[in-house]
């Protein structure tokens, strides 16, 4: 079968197709048949060898995938052969076949697509987790969402338009800006701009806004959370920025204001059931045509290496998808 397989450590514009043995599925596994593959941030630092914990050497990338179960191993009905399935999976996605736990599938809707769903798990259950459950967001709030145009911003954008919610997206050009328009934001603005917190003011009438998404960390941080309305929530999501930021705490003692972490990895591995009425409500919000998981891009096998790269480099728009047996 083909696949994308990561042999050293290093930059993934190296990567490259090559044969590998078909996996053969074991006790509770299915195998499926890839379509396609959604790629993240955390993808490319594993590939480099750069994030928190290394995968061992050689893996095949890919968290995230989406396909046909074409065979199950011991301890499964046969009735499951045939059913398109997405799944979340910590490596093998960028292969022509992948073996994993049949538990970690879940059905994909006759209404979305092999490519909508293969970028929806991460960014939507972690949108929803984020804004529901950790940032009680209300029908007509306002949400900045920082890094609007990656894949993780593009959900928060989507999921907070389904909730109710008016969007403020920040990018850092304007090809990003014009994406996340086109995707529901509300308003947008420039903020690599050292001056933007007053184009935010001027949105917002100096009111500041009820909830910051934030994926990207770094200076952005303190910024967006000086501009929080009292008895705002800043959602910390990730650190794309690379820095950790330090707020000054008296800051969240004025405003009367929350910090709050979102991890959703954390909470479904805590607890594994949480997840079944986010993923309920996403499905049925695809299906009532709510949100709108299509990706603004896909890719074949071939440049997954080079996709990979855009997205450490920050280069991506959306969240890329790559079409394996499309």
């Amino acid at each position: 079968m083909r696949a994308i397989r990561c042999v050293n450590y290093g930059e993934p514009s190296a990567l490259a197709v090559e044969d590998l043995p078909e996996p053969v599925p074991g006790p509770g596994e299915v195998l499926v048949a890839v379509e396609a593959a959604g790629l993240g941030y955390v993808d490319a630092l594993f590939v480099r060898g750069t994030y928190q914990v290394k995968l061992p050497l050689p893996f095949v990338p890919g968290s995230e995938v989406a396909g046909t179960i074409e065979a199950v191993g011991e301890g499964l009905p046969g009735e499951l052969i045939g059913n398109r399935v997405m799944a979340l999976s910590s490596r093998g996605a960028l292969a022509e076949k992948l073996a994993l736990p049949a538990f970690l599938c879940s059905t994909i809707p006759d209404e979305m697509s092999a490519e909508a769903a293969a970028g929806f798990l991460v960014s939507y259950c972690t949108a929803l987790y984020g804004l529901e459950t950790c940032g009680k967001l209300q029908p007509g709030e306002t949400v900045l969402v920082l890094g609007a145009a990656g894949g993780v911003g593009m959900a928060a954008i989507d999921v907070a338009k389904a909730m109710g919610a008016k969007v403020i997206a920040a990018a850092s050009s304007p090809e990003k800006r014009a994406a996340a328009k086109a995707h529901g934001a509300d308003e947008v603005l420039d903020y690599s701009d050292p001056e933007w917190r007053k184009a935010l003011d001027a949105l917002t009438e100096k009111r500041g806004v009820n909830v910051v998404y934030d994926p990207v960390g770094g200076a952005y941080s303190e910024t967006a959370f000086r501009c929080l309305a009292p008895g705002g929530r800043h959602l910390v999501v990730g650190f794309a920025n690379g820095e950790i930021p330090k707020l000054p705490l008296n800051l969240a003692l004025l405003k009367r204001a929350s910090l709050v972490g979102v991890d959703w990895g954390g909470e479904i591995r805590a607890n594994p059931k949480a997840n079944i009425p986010l993923m309920k409500k996403l499905t049925e919000w695809v299906v009532e045509r709510k949100i709108h998981p299509e990706p603004t891009a896909t890719f074949p096998l071939e440049e997954a290496g080079t996709v990979l790269q855009g997205l450490l480099e920050r280069r991506s728009i959306g969240k890329p998808v790559i079409r394996v047996n499309a």
